[in-house]
């Protein structure tokens, strides 16, 4: 028989879907605001989930760059794994989980890819060993040794004097949410969830109160 883990305990504020912004963005950049002000180490950390060509699910944990009206972005090799599943799935599920507050967040949506001038802005603002990375690495490929990955990274390095440009293969992903769901964490498991949903980007987002 496996471990048996002990069950924590959840408590927090009440949430009410009549007192949460009619807007989930809105909502969703005070509860982050609240969960940096908490000081909770990579708050924007996200797992992300994608189905590949074959059907089969995957998650990985990547880190949200922006968030708007338009949407929730990261930014990846669209030649790795998950920018293979993108291009043959254009639907993705986010989740983020905020453990001290007793609190989670979940996204759904179609995908699309960032504006190549927003992630040209974004690639410049980058460290210069993150740039170089991004160039040198054959992202989710199968490499012979940590060694061949380095001298990649040095041969990338000789090439530009200045500023790399940032590779076409490389740029950002934006999940357009149609689904939104608030997860506040209560006592004896009686969790509160509000979940918004809309049918298209034009409409108006309706929300709802689900049982834990």
């Amino acid at each position: 028989m496996g471990v048996l883990w002990s069950a924590p305990q959840y408590e927090g504020a009440l949430l009410d879907p009549a007192l949460c912004d009619p807007d989930p963005i809105a909502q969703f950049q005070a509860w982050f605001a609240q969960a940096e002000a908490a000081n909770i180490p990579n708050a924007n950390a996200m797992t992300l989930a994608t189905v590949d060509r074959r059907g089969r699910p995957a998650a990985r944990i990547v880190l949200l760059k922006d968030v708007d009206a338009r949407g929730f972005s990261f930014y990846t090799n669209y030649t790795s794994r998950k920018g293979d599943d993108l291009a043959a799935h254009a639907f993705a599920a986010l989740v983020f989980y905020w453990d001290v507050l007793h609190r989670q967040v979940r996204i759904e949506g179609a995908v699309e890819r960032v504006d190549p001038a927003e992630s040209d802005a974004y690639f410049a603002s980058r460290p210069r060993g993150s740039q170089l990375g991004a160039i040198a690495s054959p992202q989710s490929q199968v490499i012979g040794s940590r060694a061949e990955l380095e001298a990649r990274v040095v041969a990338v390095d000789a090439t530009y004097a200045e500023t790399p440009p940032r590779p076409t293969t490389w740029g950002g992903f934006r999940v357009i949410p149609d689904l939104v769901e608030l997860w506040q964490g209560q006592p004896s498991r009686l969790h509160d969830r509000v979940r918004y949903t809309r049918v298209d980007a034009s409409a108006a987002w309706h929300r709802e109160r689900l049982a834990p």
